[in-house]
């Protein structure tokens, strides 16, 4: 998306040059009008030409159409993407609903950007399109509607091959994992093993690594699943006061256990469209993190509050806290800050890298900000309903 909105400026930019420095590029001077009508024909054909010819240059595809849904250009990528014939309907290449009505409301005026759409022609193609209104008739003497478009199919293939790949190793190692699990709950029970020193100290080391083994297993399962639904956007009303209340409710014995309190600041209104699962799963990586890396009679702050037309949710601990150089990496898989005291808690280094990719998917911000030594605030950034 990033990419089409830069190659879409250096077009703009391109034609802008060409038009204020028209007499330079045709080599001649405009002296009365007929000379000037001759001019600007000529001009138009020039720089329009040179256009042409620089999208033909672009691995991305750029169609151009006109209010009719009529192709009146396309680049070579798009041609042979798509096999495009000129002034045939967009809708006979690429039927896609949802691009058709993109294309509807940018002749309305709405530009439409990271536009991801499924096409089944005699191939499935995942495309992301810009959908831009050409008003100032740059292209064509009338108002037309380009398409830059990029393939991703090759790219969520890899993805799907990928988590395919986590999906099958975690299943396989799920199983071996389970019975090593059974037979040391069936060590336990043995009186007779009991007495030996030795194994009472290896079964809780062995006991707990299975365990921290198991969560692995678990979040990158999870991971895997969430980066293959991040570009699917969540559509139903949640409100988040109520789901954080939940939330904190299900860490009430653990929260005891550990003499820790957590306040809640509530808000009125705090309304977001997103996935309850979803939103559950980033609210206990948070407070989890936090429990984990804080030390007894520490309290922990949760925060929801509207700013600057935002529904920010900020959970602030007393705890380790993040040294500055590491910030940076902390939603990195598998990072973590301290190794041995991650191990000890029984921690798998996904949790953040998960909140990341759920914060992603619903077109949410994440800021953190950490002291070493004295705690770590994390703001979550939503869209208000």
């Amino acid at each position: 998306m990033e990419l089409l909105l830069i190659i879409l400026i250096i077009i703009v930019a391109f034609l802008t040059y060409l038009l204020l420095k028209k007499e330079r590029v045709l080599g001649i001077n405009v002296e009365d009008k007929k000379e000037q009508v001759q001019t600007k024909i000529i001009e138009n054909k020039n720089y329009r030409n040179n256009i042409y010819n620089l999208l033909n240059y672009f691995p991305e595809a750029v169609i151009v159409i006109d209010k009719a849904k009529k192709i009146i250009f396309s680049n070579n990528s798009a041609t042979d993407w798509f096999q495009i014939k000129l002034n045939e309907n967009i809708s006979a290449f690429l039927r896609n609903p949802d691009l058709l009505n993109s294309i509807d409301k940018a002749f309305e005026g709405n530009n439409i950007t990271g536009l991801e759409i499924e096409i089944r022609n005699q191939a499935i193609l995942r495309l992301n399109v810009t959908v831009y209104l050409d008003k100032n008739e740059l292209f064509f003497d009338e108002t037309t509607c380009i398409l830059f478009i990029r393939d991703l199919t090759e790219f969520h293939k890899f993805q799907q091959l990928k988590s395919d790949f986590v999906a099958n190793v975690s299943h396989e190692l799920r199983t071996p994992l389970q019975s090593i699990k059974m037979g040391l709950e069936t060590f336990e029970n043995i009186s007779d093993l009991k007495k030996n020193s030795e194994v009472n100290n290896l079964l809780p080391v062995m006991t707990s690594q299975s365990e921290r083994m198991e969560n692995l297993i678990r979040d990158l399962l999870s991971l895997s699943k969430i980066e293959l639904q991040e570009h699917i956007r969540p559509t139903h009303e949640i409100d988040l006061i109520e789901l954080i209340d939940y939330v904190i409710k299900t860490y009430e014995k653990i929260i005891s256990k550990n003499n820790i309190s957590i306040k809640f600041n509530k808000t009125e209104n705090f309304k977001i469209v997103g996935d309850r699962d979803k939103l559950i799963e980033i609210f206990t990586n948070l407070i989890d993190n936090s429990i984990k890396y804080s030390d007894k009679n520490k309290e922990i702050i949760i925060t929801a509050k509207k700013d600057g037309g935002l529904n920010v949710v900020s959970v602030t601990d007393q705890g380790i806290g993040i040294p500055k150089e590491s910030i940076h990496r902390i939603t990195e898989r598998f990072f973590t800050v301290d190794p041995s005291k991650s191990r000890s808690v029984g921690g798998t280094g996904l949790g953040l890298a998960i909140v990341k990719h759920l914060v992603s998917q619903h077109r949410a911000e994440m800021d953190i900000n950490s002291v070493e030594n004295e705690g770590t605030s994390i703001d979550i950034k939503f869209n208000p309903l």
